[in-house]
């Protein structure tokens, strides 16, 4: 049987760029937490704030150069499996990609290494500047290449001429209409994704009874971010998909399973979507619910599948069950957040051993639903790279099949090597845990006599005293 060079093109990339969101999800939100330990370190003067920053700035530091390297990765793919992309599109496409380098890497790069390094080599005001512009230049990463995505799923401001897109309003281009919900709610779900992670390292200390304190301060960290954040993703989400509805009405009619042209939907919870009979098959739905979700109408009608050709409709499983996935890790880390909530409410958060084991078990949600996200959002775009412009057959690179599967192949093996030895690393330094940091006094923090009990801890951990 032959090979599908398309094909195999198109998983190649969603299988790199799968590995690759994971971590620069995790460190816009991580490097968030950093800066904001960092200050209150400044502030307070309390040194477990100093521990913990340090701590998970080696946890930052491995997350940030997986997915540099994961990241490189993807670049080159643009000539080597989709060159006609970027033909059609490299007049726009690339000059943002361009901006993300210019401005967001560049500055983080400039202040990483003062963040890695400068503990007790500059003042601690400066330390936590550095700290504060690595998380801005995460967020303005994510800015830049967002503002890409979300020109290839709806363009503006552009004029095509000979099959060739020119850019005419760079304002437009930037600022797309879908632009602005989809920078929320990635942001957003990197912080909670973080929150949520911060929150499971410290139930797992706390169940193993190690770093006590330290785990506390996680737990509460972690969850207060949660309880904020985990709501607010929903009510992004409902503006997210009313944007949807208005500009990407196929993409909206595969994640609802909406098949009639034109009827007021119902709330599909489960279903198998039949592509061939243009049905759902074993279907639980709420009638009106899903109208009034998206329309806010409860005799809303928005178009169906059937509305539009079959060769312009998206793949329908994939986008639907994504979705699906996606807003049901949402609703359970809601859940998670409020839960915790009221246990921190009662004061009974530090020893509910069952919801210490559950919040333990839930760092991998976050991504999770990141993944699926990601899936909804570029599966739901096809069969077009840049919706309206250029198919996605169309801008493959003329590369034999074959070449397409060796490099796949080579990059699955690679990718698995590194990933789990990068987990494997990070899963080190979290079960080593914290570990107090002594130094002499410092620029910023009160300069006061020790306590009988920080002399002892400060003899016990330095050489020589």
């Amino acid at each position: 049987m032959p090979f599908d060079a398309s094909l195999l093109a198109r998983i190649q990339f969603a299988f790199t760029i799968t590995f690759h969101i994971i971590f620069p999800a995790f460190t816009i939100g991580l490097s968030a937490f950093i800066a904001t330990l960092i200050a209150r370190h400044l502030y307070t003067g309390e040194e477990r704030y100093r521990t913990l920053a340090r701590f998970w700035t080696k946890i930052f530091a491995v997350s940030f150069a997986m997915g540099v390297v994961s990241g490189i990765v993807l670049s080159y793919q643009f000539g080597t499996n989709w060159s006609r992309f970027s033909v059609v599109a490299g007049n726009i496409v690339a000059p943002l990609m361009a901006y993300e380098v210019l401005t967001a890497f560049f500055l983080e790069a400039t202040f990483l290494g003062v963040l890695l390094f400068g503990w007790d080599r500059v003042p601690r005001w400066l330390h936590l500047v550095a700290a504060v512009m690595v998380a801005l230049g995460t967020c303005m990463s994510a800015f830049w290449i967002l503002s890409a995505n979300s020109w290839m799923q709806y363009p503006t401001g552009h004029e095509m001429r000979d099959g060739i897109a020119y850019p005419v309003d760079w304002f437009k281009i930037v600022f797309n209409p879908t632009f602005p919900y989809r920078l929320a709610h990635m942001v957003v779900a990197a912080y909670l994704t973080t929150a949520i992670v911060v929150l499971a390292v410290g139930a797992r200390y706390l169940l193993a009874g190690k770093h006590v304190e330290d785990g506390r301060t996680m737990l509460r960290m972690g969850l207060g971010l949660a309880l904020v954040l985990a709501p607010v993703q929903a009510l992004i989400g409902d503006f997210h998909g009313q944007a949807t509805a208005k500009y990407q009405p196929a993409k909206l009619a595969a994640i609802e399973g909406h098949w009639p042209a034109q009827e007021v939907a119902p709330l599909v919870l489960f279903a198998w979507p039949n592509e061939a009979t243009e049905t759902n098959d074993f279907q639980i739905a709420i009638p009106h619910l899903g109208s009034f979700i998206i329309l806010h109408e409860w005799d809303g009608i928005y178009p169906g599948l059937k509305a539009f050709p079959v060769q312009d409709r998206p793949p329908v499983p994939p986008v639907f069950f994504a979705f699906r996935a996606m807003v049901g890790i949402g609703v359970f880390l809601i859940l998670l957040a409020f839960v915790g909530g009221y246990l921190w409410w009662r004061g009974r958060l530090f020893t509910n051993r069952l919801y210490l084991r559950v919040a333990a078990l839930s760092w991998p949600l976050g991504f999770l639903a990141i993944v699926s996200g990601w899936m909804v959002t570029e599966i739901g775009r096809q069969p077009w790279v840049v919706t309206g412009a250029l198919r996605t057959i169309d801008a493959r690179s003329p590369v034999p099949a074959m070449t397409v599967f060796v490099s796949l192949v080579a990059f699955v093996l690679i990718y698995g090597v590194v990933f789990a030895m990068g987990i494997r690393y990070i899963n080190k330094l979290i079960n080593k845990g914290p570990v107090p940091h002594v130094t002499g006094p410092q620029e910023g923090l009160p300069n006061r006599p020790l306590s009988a009990a920080e002399g002892a801890t400060r003899a016990a951990l330095t050489p020589g005293e």
